[in-house]
């Protein structure tokens, strides 16, 4: 069984903004394999089903961004899983705009949604799918404005566009693993 968790922030005020790209990565994949969000579960929203013969979990904590790990650690203690079982897919900041980075194991790199889940599990041992959206123009104070709007023209298709390579990474890894998932789509 794997878990894959998109990484965002609950409601229709976020939807689509640079913060919730784990969010739309998650989406994709579940409407792609017509998996309905039906569940929830350790407050997350979760969605279900099998690629291939592997048992697929996605979920999108219901907290905010920054207490993502309470949801995730509690998913794993449910599910009763490894943490080799589990992806992150997140935003990157450090990342330029359509870049997709896929590691095994990792630090939080700023990502306060990743700085929740390492300190909730105690470890870094886990895998994940980092979607670059760039910097604001005008300086770490434009921060947070930057990752809650969402992009718009060319940014906007440069991201979607990330956001599918990542769905791609991900549903890699589920099935022919890390290794193979990084060196197809960590370009």
């Amino acid at each position: 069984m794997k878990l894959l968790v998109g990484l965002g922030n609950p409601g229709l005020r976020f939807a689509h903004t640079r913060h919730n790209a784990g969010f739309d990565a998650v989406d994709l994949i579940a409407a792609r394999e017509r998996w309905a969000w039906s569940a929830h579960r350790a407050k997350a929203q979760i969605a279900s089903g099998l690629i291939g013969a592997e048992k697929v979990i996605l979920a999108k904590p219901q907290t905010y961004m920054n207490d993502s790990g309470l949801a995730v650690a509690e998913l794993v203690r449910f599910y009763k899983l490894e943490l080799a079982d589990l992806l992150v897919l997140c935003d990157d900041m450090d990342l330029p705009l359509g870049r997709v980075r896929l590691r095994a194991t990792g630090s939080a790199g700023g990502q306060h949604g990743m700085e929740s889940i390492i300190s909730r599990l105690s470890a870094n041992t886990f895998a994940r799918v980092r979607i670059g959206i760039g910097r604001p123009l005008h300086g770490r104070g434009a921060n947070i404005d930057f990752l809650l709007t969402a992009p718009r023209g060319d940014e906007r298709i440069e991201l979607d566009r990330a956001i599918e390579r990542a769905a791609d990474a991900a549903l890699c890894w589920v099935s022919e693993g890390a290794e193979a998932a990084m060196n197809r789509y960590n370009a």
